[in-house]
C-alpha cells in the first residue's frame, strides 16, 4: 500500500522559514518523481516542486523559484522542501504527491498519482 506523510507544517511569520517533509512507503522510492503542492482556500491546487529521486533532477513553479529548495533523501524515503523567506501567499495545506512533472515554471501531478493527507502552513503578516 502506497503511503505519503506530510509534516512539519505550522505557522510562522513572513521572511521565517519551514522544512516539509514527505515519507513515502510501499513502492520504490528511488525511482519516482515526487512532488509538493498546495491549496488555500477557496483556490485551485497549485504545483510548487517536483523533484526525481533517480538523478535529482528538480522543478519549480516561477511562484517560490530561489526561495523554496526540494530534496531527498533517498536512504530514509523521505523528501524535503525547505521553504524560506516565507509569504503571506504561501499559506496553504501542502501535499506530497507521486508521479509529477515541471516545465516552463509549472508543477503538475501525473496520472499515477498518490497524496498524503497534507500539512498546513500559515504565514503571518
Amino acid at each position: 500500500e502506497v503511503q505519503l506523510v506530510e509534516s512539519g507544517g505550522g505557522l510562522v511569520q513572513a521572511g521565517g522559514s519551514l522544512r516539509l517533509s514527505c515519507a513515502a512507503s510501499g513502492f520504490t522510492f528511488d525511482d519516482v518523481a515526487i512532488g509538493w503542492f498546495r491549496q488555500a482556500p477557496g483556490q485551485e491546487r497549485e504545483g510548487v516542486s517536483c523533484i526525481s529521486t533517480s538523478d535529482g533532477s528538480t522543478y519549480y513553479a516561477d511562484s517560490v523559484k530561489g526561495r523554496f529548495t526540494i530534496s531527498s533523501d533517498n536512504s530514509k524515503n523521505t523528501v524535503y522542501l525547505q521553504m524560506n523567506s516565507l509569504k503571506p501567499e504561501d499559506t496553504a495545506v501542502y501535499y506530497c504527491a507521486t508521479d509529477c512533472h515541471g516545465s516552463m515554471g509549472t508543477v503538475v501531478a501525473g496520472p499515477k498519482d498518490y497524496w498524503g493527507q497534507g500539512t498546513q502552513v500559515i504565514v503571518s503578516s
